[in-house]
């Protein structure tokens, strides 16, 4: 049998339990991963709340990311054999075995650790796309709202990556953890804005990611980026995770997947340029309290389950 964290009902965390499950056999073009490491993720709380909506059966089992080992490889799977390590995207990760579509795996490379790699495909690949659709690049002066989060960290990095300039709001607490990643911190809240325009060099912002989605930030970027400057030769300057009304009403443009964009982050791991602090590391039988951790907010970093 094979250990996973199973949820019969939508609710908070308290509806979360530990069961056992058949080890699983991989079908055409799929694959048996022995999970390692899962990464844990607010679309988790949401998705546990049901606030994702669909007609999904009951029990299931959440998690949208990990790292692991392959054990067993399916009819027409290429470039994959039994003891590869991997790290891939998908639902139902918070289990110790998990089968998975051979296109969304990638090989780990041997220098990234599985925790680091378990934590990719979801906020880094994010901050990736986000990035990537605002077109940043080293004529760029960024605004990261929430730099100091899990997507937040990640595209602070990989907009200095793609050689841009790097201003990260957060709490003063996470000042010189924001600045350690190669930003220059701001504290948010009121007076960002004049914060912002004070900073030698960095005052002309030309592109924004918001990783928070208030109302608040929401005018912020606009203030900053002017109603004219949310578009630039046809790509959005301000790209927002969290779409509201206030982002739609603003014509803030939200974030869209980008192909290719795990690689591209795995390639990054790989050359030293992108990694996670992992704040808390909890076993898997433990998913419920690094549910919580998570909904709970302010986490610096990643929050991850051992296997």
């Amino acid at each position: 049998m094979s250990t996973a964290i199973f949820y019969d009902r939508h609710g908070g965390v308290d509806v979360l339990r530990v069961g056992d499950e058949p080890v699983p056999a991989p079908g055409e073009g799929e694959l048996v991963v022995a999970n390692r490491v899962v990464g844990v993720n607010p679309a988790d709380v949401k998705k546990l709340a049901g606030e994702f909506g669909g007609s999904d059966e009951l029990p299931q089992v959440l998690g949208f990311e990990a790292a692991g080992v392959v054990e067993s490889v399916g009819e027409g799977v290429e470039g994959f054999a039994a003891g590869d390590e991997v790290v891939w995207s998908g639902t139902g990760a918070q289990r110790e075995r998990s089968v998975v579509k051979a296109t969304k795996a990638r090989v780990k490379p041997a220098n990234v650790p599985f925790e680091q790699a378990a934590v990719l495909p979801v906020a880094a690949s994010a901050a990736f796309s986000a990035l990537i659709q605002a077109g940043v690049g080293d004529k760029d002066v960024v605004l990261v709202h929430g730099a100091s989060g899990g997507v937040g960290s990640a595209a602070v990095q990989i907009a200095k990556a793609l050689g841009a300039r790097v201003v990260g709001t957060a709490s003063e607490r996470n000042h010189d953890y924001v600045q350690g990643l190669g930003a220059t911190p701001v504290a948010y809240g009121t007076g960002l804005v004049d914060a912002v325009r004070a900073l030698p060099g960095l005052a002309d912002v030309t592109a924004v990611v918001d990783t928070v989605g208030s109302p608040e930030t929401v005018a912020q970027t606009v203030e900053l980026l002017g109603a004219d400057g949310l578009e630039r030769d046809g790509k959005p300057r301000a790209v927002t995770l969290v779409e509201s009304q206030e982002s739609l009403a603003a014509g803030i443009t939200s974030k869209v997947s980008q192909k290719g964009a795990l690689a591209e982050v795995l390639a990054l791991a790989e050359a030293g340029l992108l990694s996670s602090e992992i704040s808390a590391r909890f076993p898997l039988a433990e998913a419920a309290r690094a549910v919580e951790q998570v909904a709970g907010g302010h986490v610096r970093g990643k929050v991850v389950l051992e296997v």
